[in-house]
Order: structure tokens, then C-alpha cells, then sequence
């Protein structure tokens, strides 16, 4: 849109009328005062400017949008009939206008000028938006540089951990090799067993983000029964942890439509988080209930819970609450990887905690009946 500017309403009807006849949406003014007032509000690509009007002339509006952040790049022709010396025609550059053109006008030029000027003012927020496009990219890539560095540094740690104890579990067994100890040995094995399985898991995670990223986690859904599922892996964990105490309330008898293996990792990976960051309560409610077509899974624990702040980005890739990153182990990718799953069957996922009182993590999917309506 484009804005004359004129205490002239004959000069403004003229000039409107040959704008408008070329397609270019206009706006008027009668003053300077009017002019500033509706370049505050509005958006233009271009000014045509009176020089001599009463109170506030061409020249002092022209400075005074020198200092407005939204008005500065706009560019500024000004008109004048009375002031055509070459002084004027100075202070009119100085004072930020882009053309001084004298009456009478040649409305050829001058329509040629304004063309000219409403393109390279297009091609300049173009500009401006590829430039702060740019700025929001290096920013992005500098912050997922920095997450990645941090990412690095904790898989070192978590996969340095598991490997120094299988290390030092072998050497043990190295030197008891010979000696009439079967109980000994077995008990270094289980650790070792167990220290092996911490590794597979991460590297596992490892490679379901990538396929996550690239779009190659594949899902082989099929129609099977929750309750057998949610019972066997309830089994499971309580063969790792054995002072833990699951309780199953709800009707999770029903068959639902979804890839049984991944559903099985989102199971263990809510369970054992319910149970590692409970350290003083190792009493986890499982609770499932159905609801329109749709089969709602919660896992609620009694332990430290989620600050109010970083439930939002509990499930977002790579994070761990600083809190709680040096006390509990893991790379922060259980939860992301749990939502990928879930949004992958067209369900849903969340949150709902309080610090110090404990956490309900649940999910749904859809029930047999859905997915084939």
C-alpha cells in the first residue's frame, strides 16, 4: 500500500486516481501529523510526500520516521511545487527522502519512479526476511550443535559405565578361573549378564533415534491382547527388580491393533522410569480403562516428580532435567522414542506430575474394533 501525504485533497484525488488505475492499493493523509499516526498503525512500501504543509511539514515527518524502527526502510518521494531550489532538493535527501520531484510533474517519470521504488522496497523485506531466516538457522544449528556435543558427552559416559564394570567383572573371573567356586563365578556372570543387556538397550535406543530421523522405524501392527502383553511385561520387570511392587487395576482385557514389540518398549521403558525415580517408594499403579474406541494406559509412580516448568519437554529428544541428571542415569531418549511410538498408532501421550509427590505417565491406543471400522 502506498501512502500520499498532501493538505491538498485536489493533489491527493489526481495522484490516488492514476496509483489506483495501475494497481497499487492506496492510502491517504492531510497532514503530517495524520501521516505518522497511520504509518504507526499500518504497513507501506511507499511515501509520496508534500513538502510545504501547514504545522508539520514534509520534511520534519520525513526525520521524524528516521527514528521509527517500522518506518525507517520505507522509502520517501517528495513533491513540492513551491520549494524547487537546490537547497530544498538537499535537505529533501538529507532529511531520508529517496527522490525530490518538482511540479509540474511529468506523471510518466514519475509513475516509472514510483514502480521502481515500490519493487526495491519488495525486494528489500524480502531480503530482510531471508537475512533474519538465516539468523534463526545459524541459531538452530548452533543450539543443536551444542545439544549434540552434550549428547556426545553423556552416551560416552552411560556407555563407558556399563563397559568399565563388564571389564572389571572379567578380570575377576580371569583370576578365579581354576578355583572350586561355581557359586562365585555364576554371580560375576549374572553381573556381567546384566551389565552386557544395560549396553545393548542404549545402543539400541541409539539406533531407534536414527531410524526415528530418517523415517525408517518400521511397525508390524497386528490385532493382539493387551492383558497378556501388559502381564508378561510386568513379569519382566519384576525379574530385574524384585523389591518393586506393581499393582494392576482397570479392565486391560482387550485387544487393541498395534505393533505388540513396540508397545512392549513403551511398557518397560514407563515401568523402570516409574521404579528408578522412585528410590524411597517402590509401589508403581498400572491402571487402563477404554473409552471411546480407544484403550487408555497409566503408569503412576510415588517418587520425586516433575517440576512444573519441564513437564513440557520431558518427552523432547536428549533431555534430562539438570536436577536430576548426575543422580539417575540414562541418555534422554526412552521418553522421546515412547512418543514416537504412540504417535505412530495414532494415540496419545503425556504427563501428569507433582514435585515430590510422585508422577502419572499414560498413553492410548486404539482397540481392535477401531482400526478395523
Amino acid at each position: 500500500m502506498i501512502l500520499i501525504v498532501d493538505d491538498k485533497p485536489e493533489n491527493i484525488f489526481s495522484l490516488r486516481q492514476l496509483l489506483t488505475i495501475n494497481g497499487f492499493e492506496v492510502d491517504t493523509a492531510l497532514s503530517g501529523e495524520e501521516a505518522l499516526k497511520k504509518i504507526l498503525k499500518n504497513d507501506y512500501t511507499l511515501i509520496i510526500l508534500d513538502v510545504q504543509m501547514p504545522g508539520m511539514d514534509g520534511f520534519e515527518v520525513a526525520e521524524t520516521l528516521s527514528g521509527f524502527n517500522k518506518a525507517k526502510d520505507i522509502p520517501i518521494i517528495f513533491l513540492s511545487a513551491v520549494n524547487t531550489e537546490k537547497k530544498f532538493i538537499t535537505k529533501g535527501y538529507n532529511s531520508g527522502g529517496m527522490d525530490y520531484v518538482v511540479k509540474p510533474v511529468d506523471v510518466d517519470i514519475l509513475l516509472l519512479k514510483i514502480k521502481t521504488f515500490h519493487r526495491l522496497y519488495e525486494q528489500t523485506v524480502e531480503l530482510n526476511k531471508v537475512q533474519q531466516n538465516l539468523r534463526d538457522e545459524i541459531e538452530i544449528r548452533k543450539d543443536a550443535e551444542a545439544k549434540k556435543d552434550e549428547f556426545i558427552s553423556i552416551a560416552s559416559h552411560e556407555l563407558k559405565t556399563p563397559l568399565t564394570s563388564i571389564k572389571a567383572y572379567l578380570q575377576i573371573l580371569r583370576r578365579s578361573v581354576g578355583d572350586d567356586n561355581k557359586k562365585f563365578l555364576e554371580d560375576f556372570i549374572g553381573r556381567s549378564q546384566v551389565q552386557v543387556n544395560k549396553l545393548n538397550d542404549l545402543v539400541t535406543d541409539l539406533l531407534d533415534v536414527s531410524k526415528i530421523e530418517s523415517g525408517k522405524l518400521k511397525f508390524n501392527k497386528k490385532v493382539f491382547n493387551f492383558k497378556m502383553l501388559l502381564h508378561n511385561t510386568i513379569d519382566i520387570i519384576r525379574q530385574t527388580n524384585e523389591d518393586s511392587n506393581i499393582v494392576i487395576t482397570g479392565d486391560e482385557d482387550v485387544d487393541v491393533f498395534a505393533d505388540e514389540m513396540r508397545i512392549e518398549q513403551v511398557l518397560i521403558n514407563y515401568l523402570t522410569n516409574a521404579i528408578k525415580y522412585s528410590p524411597d517408594n517402590k509401589e508403581v499403579h498400572v491402571s487402563t480403562y477404554v473409552q471411546d474406541h480407544y484403550l487408555f494406559v497409566k503408569v503412576k509412580d510415588f517418587g520425586i516428580g516433575i517440576p512444573p516448568e519441564k513437564k513440557d519437554q520431558i518427552f523432547a529428544k536428549f533431555y534430562r532435567a539438570e536436577d536430576n541428571s548426575t543422580r539417575f542415569q540414562g541418555l534422554g531418549i526412552g521418553l522421546y522414542i515412547c512418543s514416537e511410538i504412540i504417535k505412530r498408532h495414532e494415540g496419545t501421550y503425556g504427563v501428569e506430575s507433582e514435585l515430590g509427590k510422585g508422577s502419572v505417565f499414560y498413553f492410548s491406543l486404539p482397540v481392535a474394533q477401531k482400526a478395523h471400522e
